[in-house]
């Protein structure tokens, strides 16, 4: 049965499963959800997310929600397909769920944020709130000197090799480098050169395109 995946293009967390796919070179249906008109609040949709979120994500009989879970399924289902997005070496695999962690609890925190004030607000005529954008450019930027020490010593955050805890992040990588926060990833050498090979990777350049 085909993968179907419920989302919005402008959505950092389809995008995330969209990216995990095209690494995977895997096939799938795009179910775009208006966001605008609130169908992710509606049924058929609250049926995947009851959360009423993007994406939703169907495998044949299985139904997924929350893109980070969907990313490691196919990271596991597929694993002889593509790019391999994990480890089957214990330790290996330890350190990139580290990284994984890391981006779910501190770099989204901030970033995801950061897009939605610099990036969302004034799309929806809302006032970006520039205090707020202060304090989280802050925020980041102590993420990421943790990573610009991580990025000296290994080539990926998770190792030697691209994996899930590089992938995630794309998206909302994206996003800031439209933005003035594009200077906080410059002035970290280590973690320029990481974000920009991650831009570069032609399974995010080909989701883009599409």
């Amino acid at each position: 049965m085909a993968i179907k995946v419920h989302g919005s293009p402008v959505s950092p967390a389809a995008k995330r499963v969209l990216l995990s796919l095209a690494e995977k070179q895997l096939d799938y249906e795009f179910v775009l959800v208006d966001l605008a008109t609130g169908q992710q609040k509606k049924q058929p949709f609250l049926s995947l997310n009851p959360f009423g979120q993007v994406p939703g994500f169907e495998d044949g009989d299985l139904k997924l929600f929350e893109s980070r879970a969907i990313t490691r399924y196919i990271a596991h289902a597929y694993a002889d397909k593509g790019t391999p997005l994990i480890s089957e070496d214990p330790k290996k695999m330890a350190i990139i769920g580290v990284w994984m962690e890391v981006e779910s609890q501190r770099f989204d925190a901030a970033g995801q944020k950061l897009s939605f004030e610099i990036l969302v607000k004034p799309m929806k005529g809302l006032t970006t709130d520039d205090a707020a954008v202060e304090q989280l450019q802050g925020q980041l930027a102590a993420v990421l000197d943790v990573y610009e020490a991580r990025l000296g010593k290994s080539k990926y955050l998770g190792g030697e090799e691209f994996s899930l805890a590089d992938l995630h992040h794309v998206p909302i990588i994206a996003n800031l480098m439209k933005t003035k926060v594009k200077a906080v990833f410059d002035a970290r050498p280590a973690v320029s050169a990481w974000a920009a090979a991650l831009l570069a990777r032609p399974a995010w350049l080909k989701i883009n395109a599409a």
